[in-house]
């Protein structure tokens, strides 16, 4: 799940930017995804690399498995 890092959930976030990269024409390479909370106007971007199998995430979100503080 991606979290804004001020608000400590992702009730408030809005995708405002999605693409999705094929390498061949036929299997997803990359996966990209920019966020704004519209709570606290923070921002971030979350890529998924499919090559090197992980993702990394920059600016005010984060990428968790647990449960947000705030649901």
């Amino acid at each position: 799940m991606i979290t804004c890092t001020n608000c400590e959930t992702a009730q408030f976030l809005q995708i405002t930017q999605s693409r999705v990269y094929f390498e061949d024409g036929k299997m997803i390479n990359e996966i990209s995804e920019t966020y704004e909370c519209t709570l606290c106007g923070a921002t971030g971007q979350y890529i998924y690399d499919d090559d090197r199998d992980e993702g990394t995430i920059s600016g005010d979100v984060e990428h968790t498995t647990e449960r947000p503080k705030y649901a």
